[in-house]
């Protein structure tokens, strides 16, 4: 067995004994009920209400892009806390939003898979909690034309 260096091992106790040091964890997310497995999936994750639900103006939002086809995304290396998730079904792959008259043309989705007709849920709709290992949230993908 190898030995630290005293002032390396004393160093290492003093970071995980810091108060508010928080594990990460991975947040594993499902997606249910795309139409097609055509295009992209845009995921926008965060814990900022102001900046739901597409994480403008929220530097500390992560954002990801997966294949609509994998229906499947991992967010890795989160603190512990409180947050909301928007999915985008980008089936025609131009990093956008289609609308007609407002109406989404492709498929929206949130965490905790609020009920909503006219314009996005609330962020206290969607707010969830991740800590602990196997964090998960199944989004239904939801279409209006």
């Amino acid at each position: 067995m190898v030995a630290l260096p005293r002032t390396l091992a004393l160093g290492l106790v003093a970071l995980f004994a810091l108060p508010g040091a928080a594990p990460l964890n991975d947040l594993d997310i499902a997606i249910d009920h795309l139409r097609s497995p055509k295009g992209l999936l845009q995921l926008c994750l965060t814990v900022n209400e102001s900046s739901f639900p597409d994480c403008e103006d929220d530097p500390a939002a992560r954002r990801m892009t997966v294949r609509a086809k994998d229906a499947v995304a991992r967010f890795a290396g989160l603190p512990a806390g409180q947050y909301a998730l928007a999915i985008v079904h980008d089936e025609n792959g131009n990093n956008k939003l289609d609308t007609f008259a407002g109406i989404p043309k492709e498929g929206i989705g949130f965490s905790r898979n609020p009920s909503f007709s006219f314009g996005p849920p609330r962020f206290s709709q969607a707010v969830f909690v991740a800590q602990g290992a196997g964090s998960s949230q199944r989004v239904k993908i939801k279409y209006f034309l």
